[in-house]
């Protein structure tokens, strides 16, 4: 049995679904669909699909499809999950589930268990952070004890005047945003660090408008702590000199017996074991895809459940709604960023380190 599914979308991210739909050998895409229609014509063309269509509830009622991948903007994710939900089509749907969490938990009421619905939360299936949580799960590392996960890119950078910055020529959308760096690119990572060692909570956050150009932050810093007592950082920079265009990470796990280090494409583990191994990073990018993609597809086809669903994503929901609180709260409070969370009624620092004040000027960009 091959499970037939339609595609709603056909911009800069389809490429990459399409890509592996075609991989997966127990599936079959039946349909496109995009308000543009030549969009949807030609990556129609570019993959071999057979029916193309510009109104998304024609082609659910056309090609009655065992399930839709939603790879729309996440303004239209909630119209789209809905139609295809009244028509018993399951759903995978392209992160952010919602454009805030209160529209993400009301779309979760209204499809409730009326069909299987994933999110397509791709960063946990790049194949270095499989390799992680494997090690991890061994026990050989121990319970980690700090962790930091950074991504830096040049993407906000304009290469010269008058030409826009590489990321808004990928994605120009990014330029209007009132959420920028953390609902867009470290929900990917705040999900990575849930799947690798547990439960969060989101102790403090710090964001910056570096570029003025930005509605939203291009610099944010969330601080955690786990559930089991690990605390440390995710953050991220979208104006970095020097960094790639594209998203660089860098992960530290520091364990009772071994430590992890991913850094550019190399991934390393200390102690009685030491291991080193080097990833191609556009075939892991792609690679996140594609093991998404067959994992959703494996899934439906066995009736067990999704590491992504739609509840375990409001999870990761809530640490982005909780860091863009802190960062409000910062914000607004008249203190030193270096005084932030101390009571009133605390001793003073003997020798506290004072920091600039205006650079928490611009906060969300909101």
């Amino acid at each position: 049995m091959k499970l037939r599914v339609a595609i709603a979308g056909a911009g800069m991210v389809s490429r990459h679904h399409l890509i592996a739909w075609s991989r997966a050998a127990r599936a079959e895409v039946v349909a496109i669909q995009n308000r543009t229609l030549e969009k949807a014509q030609n990556r129609a063309s570019e993959f071999g699909i057979r029916r193309v269509y510009s109104d998304l509830e024609e082609m659910l009622d056309r090609e009655k499809p065992d399930a839709l991948d939603v790879a729309v903007g996440v303004e239209a994710h909630g119209h789209c999950v809905r139609k295809a939900a009244d028509r018993g089509v399951h759903v995978l749907c392209q992160k952010p589930m919602a454009p805030s969490l209160g529209e993400a938990e009301a779309l979760v009421a209204d499809i409730g268990d009326r069909v299987r619905f994933m999110i397509q939360e791709n960063w946990r299936f790049r194949p270095q952070y499989r390799r992680i949580h494997a090690w991890i799960r061994e026990g050989s590392v121990g319970n980690i004890g700090e962790f930091h996960l950074h991504a830096r890119s040049s993407g906000m950078i304009s290469p010269g005047p008058q030409i826009p910055p590489p990321a808004l020529v990928r994605q120009p959308f990014l330029a209007d945003l009132p959420r920028l760096v953390i609902f867009e690119l470290l929900i990917h990572h705040l999900d990575v660090i849930r799947y690798l060692l547990g439960p969060m909570a989101v102790k403090a956050c710090w964001t910056r408008r570096i570029r003025p150009r930005l509605s939203g932050e291009d610099f944010g810093m969330i601080f955690l702590v786990s559930q089991n007592g690990a605390g440390g950082t995710v953050s991220g920079n979208l104006s970095a000199p020097g960094f790639p265009p594209r998203p660089e990470d860098r992960l530290e796990l520091i364990g009772e017996r071994e430590s992890i280090l991913f850094e550019g494409n190399v991934l390393k583990r200390t102690g009685d074991r030491p291991q080193t191994l080097r990833f191609d990073l556009e075939d892991a990018y792609q690679q996140s895809y594609d093991n998404a993609i067959a994992h959703f597809v494996e899934a439906i086809l066995t009736d067990t459940p999704f590491e992504t669903d739609r509840l375990d994503n409001l999870e990761t929901l809530r640490l982005v709604e909780a860091a863009y609180a802190m960062a409000q709260r910062l914000q607004e409070s008249d203190k030193d960023p270096a005084e932030f969370g101390r009571r009133d009624d605390d001793p003073p620092d003997p020798s506290p380190v004072r920091n600039d004040p205006r650079g928490i000027q611009g906060g969300t960009g909101r």
